[in-house]
């Protein structure tokens, strides 16, 4: 569910997403070297001290080779966050829906707090750069799509009756860490990812993420 630790890496896409062609041999190696220089700089200097030199002369390469490719700051920055969507990365089964989202949890803000930064410094870079604020979208929808498993397996368990709407319960669920972390900017609190969890398990259980019922068609006159 991040665009660094887990969820980053190269491996198979996700089901029902369209495979990429991704480069192999000395093509790929260069890339991962870009790729953990972009990371690198971004978690020291942030996005103000993010160039194409220091990127290049942290991966070992000419900045030709930068500017050919991936043009400027903002290609390199989206390539990231595509880059985490070629992994194998799925959310942890636990046995339980409320087990789950707190495993997700954890791992977010295990990310999120890491040293150096790069999780946030990518978050924050996003808002900077229209073309890592795109990449960056790409990535949320793929990491929500796959987490649907998660209401899929509540469901099947019988934790949950459907229909629900799992985007809106995974929201709920994770974003109270976003919040504190991103827009409060406060200590990570170890109790936050069990505690947003079970307030969401809660409230599902209660029906708050089942998909309304349409509405009834209206008899025709006479009947």
């Amino acid at each position: 569910m991040t665009a660094t630790g887990p969820g980053s890496g190269s491996g198979p896409e996700t089901a029902g997403t369209p495979a990429r062609r991704r480069p192999g041999g000395r093509t790929a190696r260069v890339r991962a070297q870009i790729l953990d220089a972009v990371r690198a700089e971004l978690g020291e200097h942030g996005f103000d001290g993010l160039t194409v030199d220091g990127v290049a002369a942290r991966a070992g390469v000419h900045r030709t080779t930068v500017y050919r490719r991936w043009g400027d700051v903002g290609g390199l920055l989206a390539d990231v966050f595509d880059a985490a969507n070629d992994d194998t990365w799925q959310p942890a089964d636990t046995g339980s829906l409320e087990g789950d989202l707190t495993a997700l949890n954890q791992e977010i803000q295990t990310a999120m707090t890491a040293r150096p930064p790069v999780m946030a410094a990518l978050i924050a870079a996003s808002f900077r750069s229209e073309q890592a604020a795109r990449a960056q979208r790409r990535l949320w929808e793929d990491r929500y799509r796959r987490c649907e498993v998660v209401v899929e397996r509540a469901v099947r368990r019988g934790e949950l009756r459907p229909p629900v709407d799992a985007r809106r319960l995974l929201v709920a669920a994770t974003a109270p860490l976003y919040h504190q972390l991103v827009l409060l900017g406060t200590p990570a609190d170890p109790e936050l990812p069990a505690h947003a969890a079970r307030t969401v398990t809660l409230a599902a259980s209660a029906g708050a993420f089942t998909h309304p019922s349409p509405p009834r068609a209206a008899p025709p006159d006479g009947e």
